[in-house]
């Protein structure tokens, strides 16, 4: 078969499918349609439905009701935007963030006819509205803010708040409703002003719809609540417009707490109006609804969707709302929840679309239907991803959503339960937590609406429950109406349907019928009906607006089928014989003019006609009609009889009567229709015509009794006597009348069973032209002989007919001939007076009439008619067959069987094969051959259905016992062989390929075997219950189709010879899953075809063929290609009928010859099957072709051959996107090698020589099957002959030729180089973008996963407090600091995150002295800290020290410290020394350059300040700069994980600093990897690595995605694991760094990588943790790289003649261009950066920490006491006691801050920002030149903006009012009872001892020098400590 020819097959019942469901007998009627080149978001009508508004991205359109045409168009969007930047309208914004392209998704569509606005708001410029005129949509009716572009003129300035802008939702995927709420009572000052209601999802930061990682500013929804009742006075002081401010303290508003919008996720569905109940309804105002959904938790499995119903209360008409007396929309307030079905995951929890309408309902089952007030909701129930949602209808009471909310009032004031109703405590404008009971009386309205004294707002905790009406797959929105008792049900489905169910009263189903709005495309939630005419329902799909007429009436052509289809809207109009909708029939309110489906089908109008029957002899003068069913009234109407073809007769009602009976005049004679041809009556059609018009008509018959006779001659009595009309037959007339008195006869016969008739006999045999009497029967031969009657044989053939008898009758001499084989002849009576009158002959009576030259070939042909009874003989000498005359017969012998072939020629041994025997003489009759056939000695039994005498036999093959090889033998008397030999054979099945398949069938499987095309029948059976089809075989393989199967199993084939048993039956076939197709891309396809479209999935490997088929707009049906397991690739068919900018085509593909459907997409079992309709899951878009030009759009090229070509190709702007290996360049049949690929661009070139015959080459470039040829290359050459020629004739010329030569030619190629080296510099710089930006996303996604876990995890693992101190204070200075913590060896086991402890000696616990010493040394510590808290001493104490020589910085520094922590309880008098050791050392820099103070840690006081500083600022680090700085730290090891690391260096392919770049183009691939570890709380994870990691690196990558969430400091360490690979089920490997299968190169053993072991993609590891440490090496990176390397040699070794191999065919590179990486690295962390900086300089609170206010107080003070007023002189002060010495300590050095590994790489990267950082808050002008070091170029574009934001941090805390000692000591206190007892003051103090004991006499020597310390004899005291210290000191340390 034709591809062309399958396609149409397959595409055939497809069509005829969307045929049949786009037909109006759905009971529905697409009238019109609009279709939109984008998704559409909203629609709405005017008052009057003259006008539609529909909503699409980036654009609005107003169309004309009703037929739906264009009017105007206007587009909004895209528009440059960004979800962190305020509206554009703010006057005072201002943005720091890129702006992009953004589409409009419209929000907000509400018309307002009072005011003649329509409320337009997009998702753009953060939700922000405009007011456009309805008259026409295109033109702003109101400009707001006033001025603001496309507005209607300017207006007075008006200050606006973002609150005023940002009203709707500004994300495409958050919902927003709108309602305006126009004010009750006619228009005057006491009327309230219009308002607009607005609900909108809460998308700021901490949802899943603000951007991620991108700022913690939230300036979307800062001030933005989620509901709003807002001002919509277009026409008053703009001022207000928008606003939601009651007053000036109270807001209109319904605002979730910021700390409880993770648990309250509203998503809004629909706002709407509906009237109060009575008493107050109709006159009061009406309430506002909100149906909404409060969403699950995405993290939580068990949270499911709840269905809400918000009421609120508005104003009451008359009611002055500036008046004060309008409720805060809290106040009333009250939501309770729908629950449509069972609860739980059963139940159908979220809501999808909503309508109040009004029913009758039957609330008991002998109550009459009573309109109540309904809610119809759509809900739906969760479903896996990809599925259609489980959906339900349900309805509830407006009754009981009212009683449900007055008894929640009553409960919560009156009589309190908890269980029924509590207070909303997480809404901002809530008024208290709890209910409680109040001594007062509730008024009906408070009932209602609750009041400001009360609690407010409230939910009521019990839902309200319905039970579904009607369930169904993928509904979307549902409209209601009431209509003749009915209640209609109008849904849309999300695959384009539109249901119409009809309820009776009790919501029982009584019809359901369904129409195809648009294919595959989802009904939005809303649907509205025509405000003119109810009988129109409006519709909105993805891409279209729809009208629709809710009933196709006129496709019901009968009352009877009107109103039985039960369609509410259609009826039977009487006076118009049509069934319609009721108002389209006249009079239709008037009594009986309109019947409607209710009122049954027993009252459609019939009549009943008297008589019924009329004989044609009569005269009949009229007739009587019954009146049946609902007719109107017809008196006085003009009324007739209509008979047809325009005759008319009188009728009239008689007297009294009123429409039962109605009298005719009968039809004329004259004018009787003609009776039809054989046919002995006519049918006449009678009406009633009123008016002109037939209303109700009937039949009646008119007959006539001699036409009975005439028609059935031959069996005219039997006929007369046995019709339904009184018919009589008359015996000597012969005839049948219908009045028995025009009959002669005396007897009257009375039944069929009197008349005459031939008795039927069988009749020999007659041979032709042989003359023979016939004798016939007579019954009932009521004739006298004197009747003269004539045998009758057909036409012509009459014989004379003798009496015999009175019943008997002889036809003689009868004389018949025939040439055929065989005839039959009637035999018939017939009376020779009266031709045609035959006497009856009920059962007809024949005679056979044979030739026997006819028809027999051979002599068993010829004597088997023996049997018929014809009399042959076969003569052999003449060889013919003759009558046989001769009696008696002589017995002839024929000749023995001749067998001329047989089939098959072998069956199975088990017999049952169908063999075919053919020849001459194979028996005379199948009693002659039932015993007769045999293979050898094995029976052949015939069978009889398929015997043909003499030509052939069919006989089924008995059993064989073994394998052999016959002659087939007939014995017939004689016996006859075949000269064929049939084989009784063993057939054998060996196996079947494929072995697997999909379970939707379609699977070619191939079966293998030996003798697999004996026997006559083959049957595969699959699981003996269905068949393979489409079988072919051969000797050795049977091909089939397998059959589709319900689930996946292994199924056994049987291979079943000639229904007997199954050969081989341990053949399988597994069925699998199906293949999924997740994706296609792209989903863009030029017109002409053939762009490449992959297919994403997964099980391809099974797919055998694969086709695409692209609905309504694909020319044909193309084949794909099957390339993995989950890739498939198709050529885009090419289009036809295209309209540029139409929607999506849908897409198909045919697996196997089946259709792909989604699994998950199974038929609705609620689904009639009409409705089972198929969508397409996926739609491809087709634009324009590309065109292409050349750079000057030049039709010729003109090329030199032999040069080198390069071609520059300028494209057209297309939407498109493709690819760069999706063009081919050709030069006639030679490709151009593609280069460079941009939007615009395309460059190719051409190294091979053009050299050619032709002198003009086509340049024609493709694109799928796409072919444009842009331009001609015109090869040159001619000039070459003409310079030889000048060459020979003149020397000189020749110099000059050739010079000239050189010179163009080294001019070209100058200019050709340029040319290449701009392409390679695009080329580049492309690349650096495009590796930023996937990097950067890469990064993105997983630091988003990352931030994921930390937030739901133990979180960041900051070091306490007591540890950051220990480690700050002694970074390497003092013996004390431990510088890493490890696990205790001991310790080590499977409780990975077991608490480990430090034992730093300062840290709280026992000072450990021996106890016989302890006295002395605790009174003489007591009394030295006595000393150290005496501010003269210490002073004293510390600058002696610091003028010894001997007194080192690292002495200086641990003096600093220890001081530190010994003051650490009294920070206020350890601040004030360093205040006062401070002002020294400014008096000290002031004489000389002030601008170095600070600068370096040279004194104790410097390292105080350093120590004052962590202290002061450990809060602010860890609660604002902690996040961002861990999150840089995190990215930037991401970042480094990315690409290959060289184990040994340590050099990265991403780095920030140049000096670890590693500097060679190694290529890596990541591999994912699934590792088993028990610990850390995780089984099994999957890791990605790069297969050029070594496996320590491998294990170091699967510890941190296993103890991601634990300290580093609990890690097991590398070392302490072992890495077990599972290559099979039976073989592991241990992986390490260096085994027996290590290579070596160049003299080095190279370490093990993934690529070494070749371990695949998805390998199963396991690690464990190791019994005995791995001592084969130890830390890989301090290994000598004299004998090992991982990934490049050193570079001093590459000396040119020892190059490897692997290194001289490389490319050759300059080192310097991987420089191009560190740009790469540093934009993809660029981000991240910036947030740590913006950290480190915000002002939290407006407020800066404490310390810092004080300290540059402190800082200027002392500069203006000293005179210093240069400002560069304080800036470098604060800089140098702030950023560098505490911010570049703490970004240096991470490990002070978290419990986390800074590797050397980390800690490289680190120096570059910290010295960024640097930079930053320097104020010298960097002076950059190529020579500078990258880490001060890498950020030298940055490091401006960064100084001004340094600069304003420091006037922000200059600004800042003064900070008094008292505020200063409140805080210092707080921070030492905060960390009291944390560290062990005496270890501090014995440590300083050491100091003071060291210089004992220069201390003394500088006490007794001051005079104050002298007077105060500090010396003495001095003196004791040593005293008592030194007695026992070296005895007890000795001792211990």
């Amino acid at each position: 078969m034709a591809p062309r020819e399958r396609g149409a097959k397959v595409l055939a019942p497809l069509l005829l499918l969307l045929a049949l469901l786009g037909s109006p007998s759905a009971g529905l009627e697409v009238q019109h349609k609009f279709l939109s080149p984008t998704l559409t978001n909203n629609f709405a009508l005017d008052g009057l439905g003259s006008k539609i508004y529909l909503a699409a991205v980036n654009r609005l359109y107003q169309l004309s009701g009703p037929n739906l045409t264009l009017e105007v168009e206007e587009q909004v969007g895209p528009v440059l935007d960004n979800p962190l930047c305020h509206a554009p309208q703010l006057p005072q914004a201002s943005c720091e963030h890129l702006k992009v392209e953004t589409n409009n998704y419209n929000k907000i569509l509400q018309p307002d006819p009072e005011q003649g606005i329509v409320v337009v708001c997009g998702s753009i410029y953060q939700g922000f509205c405009q007011l456009r005129s309805m008259a026409n949509i295109s033109a702003v009716a109101v400009s707001f803010p006033p001025g603001s572009a496309g507005g209607g003129g300017g207006g007075d300035p008006v200050t606006v708040f973002p609150s005023m802008l940002n009203i709707a939702a500004n994300h495409p995927n958050a919902s927003t409703v709108g309602l305006v709420l126009r004010p009750a009572g006619p228009a005057g000052e006491g009327r309230p002003d219009t308002r607009l209601l607005v609900g909108a999802t809460y998308t700021g930061f901490g949802s899943p719809f603000f951007p991620r990682n991108q700022s913690l500013e939230d300036h979307r929804f800062e001030n933005t609540p989620e509901i709003a009742i807002r001002a919509l006075n277009a026409r008053g002081d703009l001022a207000k417009l928008f606003t939601f401010d009651l007053n000036p303290s109270d807001d209109n508003i319904f605002k979730i707490k910021q700390g409880a919008k993770a648990r309250h996720k509203l998503s809004f569905v629909r706002a709407f109006l509906h009237p109060r109940p009575p008493p107050r309804g109709p006159g009061g105002a009406p309430y506002a609804y909100l149906a909404l959904n409060s969403e699950a938790n995405a993290g939580d499995k068990e949270s499911h969707a709840h269905s809400l119903l918000a009421r609120i209360c508005l104003a009451e008409p008359g009611r002055n709302a500036s008046a004060g007396e309008t409720k805060k929309l809290t106040e009333s307030y009250i939501q309770v929840g729908l629950q449509c079905g069972a609860g739980g995951a059963d139940g159908f929890t979220r809501l999808v679309s909503v309508f109040p309408a009004a029913a009758a309902l039957r609330l008991g089952p002998a109550a009459a239907p009573r309109p109540q007030e309904l809610l119809f909701g759509v809900f739906e129930r969760a479903a896996p991803p990809g599925a259609r949602q489980p959906s339900a209808l349900c309805a509830f009471r407006f009754a009981d959503i009212e009683r449900s909310i007055r008894q929640a009032r009553n409960s919560c004031f009156v009589e309190p339960d908890s269980g029924l109703v509590t207070v909303l405590d997480s809404v901002v404008q809530g008024t208290g937590p709890a209910c409680e009971k109040r001594n007062i009386q509730l008024q009906p309205e408070q009932l209602d609406c609750g009041a400001a004294h009360l609690q407010h707002p409230l939910a009521i905790l019990q839902p309200i429950k319905a039970t579904p009406v009607f369930k169904y797959q993928g509904l979307t929105s549902v409209a209601v109406s009431s209509v003749n008792n009915y209640t209609v049900v109008f849904l849309g489905t999300a695959n384009g349907r539109l249901l119409k169910i009809n309820l009776n009263s009790a919501t029982k189903i009584i019809s359901r019928k369904s129409v195809s709005v648009a294919y595959g495309e989802s009904v939005h939630p809303i649907m509205q009906f025509d405000p003119s005419d109810s009988s129109y329902l409006y519709l909105m799909t993805s891409y279209q607006m729809t009208r629709v007429k809710v009933a196709a009436c006129d496709q019901y052509t009968t009352c009877t089928e009107c109103l039985a289809a039960a369609d509410a809207y259609c009826g039977w109009c009487t006076m118009e014989t049509r069934c319609s909708l009721q108002h389209e029939c006249i009079n239709s309110t008037e009594p009986n003019f309109w019947t409607s489906a209710s009122e049954g089908v027993q009252q459609c109008p019939s009549m009943t006609i008297t008589p019924l029957e009329i004989n044609i002899d009569n005269d009949d003068k009229g007739m009587i009609i019954q009146i049946n069913g609902n007719i109107p009234s017809l008196s006085g109407m003009e009324m007739s009889c209509d008979y047809g073809n325009n005759i008319y007769t009188v009728a009239r009602v008689p007297r009294n009567d009123v429409n039962s009976f109605i009298y005719c005049n009968f039809l004329p004679r004259e004018k009787y229709p003609a009776f039809p041809p054989n046919q002995d009556h006519v049918i006449v059609q009678t009406a009633i015509r009123v008016n002109g018009k037939n209303i109700v008509w009937a039949n009646f018959t008119i007959y006539d009794c001699k036409r009975t006779g005439n028609i059935y001659p031959k069996t005219a009595c039997t006929s007369c006597l046995s019709t339904k009309w009184k018919c009589y037959w008359c015996t000597k007339k012969y005839m049948c009348v219908s009045n028995y008195s025009d009959c002669e006869d005396s007897l009257k016969m009375n039944s069929t069973t009197d008349c005459p008739r031939i008795v039927p006999a069988s009749l020999e045999p007659m041979p032709t032209g042989a003359s023979q009497d016939i004798m016939i029967s007579l019954a009932n031969a009521a004739f006298s002989k004197d009747t003269v009657l004539e045998c009758h044989f057909g036409t012509d053939r009459m014989f004379e007919a003798r009496w015999v008898n009175t019943s008997t009758v002889q036809c003689s001499s009868v004389l018949l001939h025939t040439s055929e084989k065989s005839h039959i002849f009637p035999v018939n009576l017939q009376l020779k007076d009266k031709p045609d009158r035959f006497i009856d002959s009920p059962q007809m009576m024949t005679v056979e009439v044979y030739n026997c030259a006819t028809g027999s070939t051979d002599c068993s042909q010829c004597l088997g008619r023996e049997d018929m009874g014809h009399r042959c003989i076969w003569s052999e000498s003449s060889s013919i067959c003759r009558l046989n005359t001769e009696s008696p017969q002589i017995p002839v012998m024929c000749p023995a069987p001749e067998i001329r072939k047989i089939e098959p020629l072998s069956g199975p041994l088990e017999g049952g094969t169908l063999l075919t025997i053919r020849g001459r003489n194979l028996g005379r009759r199948f009693s002659d051959v039932v015993n007769a056939v045999k293979i050898g000695s094995v029976r052949c039994a015939p069978l009889w259905d398929r015997y043909m005498v003499s030509e052939a036999i069919v006989c089924q093959t008995g059993e064989a016992p073994s394998i052999f090889s016959d002659v087939v033998t007939v014995n017939v008397s004689r016996e006859g062989k075949s000269r064929e030999r049939y084989s009784y054979v063993l057939p054998e099945v060996q196996s079947v390929a494929p072995g697997a398949g999909p379970k939707a069938g379609g699977t070619k499987v191939t079966i293998r075997g030996s003798n697999l095309s004996v026997g006559s029948d083959l049957r595969i059976l699959v699981n003996s219950t269905k068949q393979c089809t489409n079988l072919t075989r051969t000797a050795t393989t049977i091909t089939c189709t397998m059959p589709a199967v319900e689930l996946t199993m292994a199924v056994r084939l049987c291979v079943q010879f000639e229904n007997k048993s199954c050969i081989n039956d341990n053949i399988t076939f597994k069925y699998e899953r199906n293949p999924i197709i997740t994706d296609i891309n792209p989903t863009r396809s030029q017109i002409s075809g053939g762009r490449i479209i992959t297919l994403e999935g997964h099980g391809f490997l099974m797919v055998q063929n694969v086709s695409m088929v692209v609905h309504s707009i694909g020319k044909e049906q193309t084949n794909c290609k099957v390339h993995t397991d989950t890739m498939i690739t198709c050529p885009s068919p090419a289009a036809s009928n295209l309209t540029v900018g139409s929607k999506p085509a849908p897409v198909d593909f045919y697996i196997n010859g089946r259709l792909y459907t989604d699994d998950r997409l199974a038929p609705d079992e609620y689904m009639y099957p009409e409705e089972a309709q198929h969508t397409s899951k996926f739609s491809l878009e087709y634009y324009a072709d590309p065109q292409f030009f050349t750079a000057k759009k030049e039709k010729w090229i003109k090329h030199h051959p032999g040069e080198p070509l390069t071609l520059v190709i300028h494209k057209e702007p297309d939407n498109l996107s493709l690819e760069s290996d999706e063009y081919q360049v050709k030069i006639g049949l030679l490709s151009c090698e593609i280069q460079i690929v941009s939007d615009k661009v395309i460059h190719c070139s051409v190294n091979e020589s053009l050299s050619t015959s032709e002198r003009q080459l086509p340049v024609t470039i493709q694109v799928g099957k796409f072919n444009q040829t842009i331009a001609m290359l015109h090869l040159g050459g001619g000039e070459t002959a003409i310079i030889v020629s000048i060459v020979i004739c003149s020397i000189l010329l020749l110099l000059s030729v050739v010079g000239l030569f050189v010179f163009c030619t080294k001019s070209r190629r100058a200019e050709r180089y340029w040319q290449k080296t701009l392409l390679q510099m695009e080329e580049m710089e492309s690349q650096i973008r495009e590796e930023i930006r996937k990097g950067f996303a890469e990064l993105q996604t997983d630091m988003t996963d990352l931030t994921k876990e930390l937030n739901r995890s133990q979180g960041i693992p900051f070091l306490e407090y007591k540890h950051f101190v220990t480690r700050t204070f002694f970074p390497k200075c003092s013996s004390l600091y431990e510088e890493r913590y490890v696990l205790p060896s001991q310790q080590l086991n499977s409780q990975v995150g077991c608490q480990v402890q430090e034992t730093h000696p300062l840290l709280s616990g026992e000072w450990k002295i021996p106890e016989n010493c302890r006295p002395n040394m605790e009174e003489g510590i007591a009394l030295f800290s006595t000393l150290l808290n005496n501010k003269h001493f210490l002073i004293v104490f510390v600058h002696a020290l610091e003028q010894q020589k001997d007194f080192a910085v690292r002495d200086r520094c641990n003096l600093a410290s220890l001081l530190t922590i010994a003051l650490h309880g009294k920070l206020e008098y350890y601040t004030s020394i360093m205040k006062d050791l401070l002002v020294d050392l400014i008096d000290a820099s002031a004489s000389k350059n002030p601008k170095l103070m600070l600068r370096r840690t040279e004194s104790v006081v410097e390292k105080m300040l350093t120590n004052w500083m962590s202290i002061c600022m450990y809060s602010f680090l860890r609660e604002t700069v902690g996040e961002p700085f861990f999150l840089l730290l995190c990215a930037i090891k991401q970042q480094i994980n990315k690409g290959s690391i060289d184990a040994i260096t340590g050099k990265a392919r991403y780095t920030l600093n140049e000096e670890w770049l590693l500097r060679e183009n190694i290529e890596a691939k990541p591999r994912n990897l699934n590792v088993s570890f028990q610990g850390c709380g995780m089984d099994s994870l999957s890791v990605r690595v790069m297969d050029t990691d070594t496996l320590s690196q491998v294990k170091e990558k699967i510890l941190e995605a296993f103890c991601k969430n634990v300290p580093y400091s609990q890690w097991p360490r590398v070392e302490d694991v072992d890495l077990e690979w599972f290559a099979t089920s039976t073989d592991s490997y241990v992986l390490r760094d260096l085994d027996d299968t290590s290579v070596m190169e160049d003299g080095r053993k190279k370490l093990n990588t993934l690529a070494h072991y070749k371990i695949p993609e998805g390998a199963s590891l396991a690690m464990s943790l190791s019994d005995k440490k791995d001592t084969t090496l130890s830390r890989v990176k301090d290994l000598d790289t004299e004998k090992y390397f991982h990934l490049v040699l050193p570079t001093d070794e590459l000396i040119e003649h020892k190059k490897s191999h692997r290194q001289s065919h490389r490319k050759k590179v300059l080192p310097e261009i991987y420089l191009t990486r560190l740009l790469s690295t540093k934009g993809t962390l660029q981000k991240f950066l910036d947030d740590l900086f913006k950290a480190i300089l915000c002002m939290r609170e407006d407020k800066p920490p404490v310390a810092i206010k004080y300290f540059f107080d402190f800082l200027e003070e002392q500069a203006e006491k000293r005179g210093i007023s240069d400002p560069d002189t304080l800036h470098i002060w604060k800089t140098n006691s702030l950023p560098l010495r505490f911010w570049v300590n703490i970004l240096k050095n991470p490990q002070f801050v978290f419990d986390i590994d800074k590797t050397d790489h980390i800690d490289a990267c680190l120096s570059v920002i910290a010295q960024a950082f640097i930079d930053a808050c320097s104020i010298s002008d960097l002076q950059l030149g190529k020579d500078s070091p990258t880490n001060k170029l890498l950020y030298a574009k940055e490091i401006p903006e960064y100084r001004k934001i340094v600069q304003r941090y420091y006037k922000q805390i200059h600004d800042m009012p003064p900070l008094s000692e008292q505020e200063m000591n409140a805080h210092l206190a707080e921070e030492s009872r905060k960390y009291r007892n944390e560290f062990n003051t005496n270890v501090a103090m014995a440590e300083i001892y050491k100091y003071a004991k060291r210089y004992r006499t220069q201390i003394v020597n500088a006490l007794d020098s001051n005079p104050t310390t002298r007077r105060t004899q500090l010396q003495h005291k001095f003196e004791q400590v040593i005293a008592l210290m030194e007695d026992n000191i070296y005895e007890c340390c000795s001792e211990a």
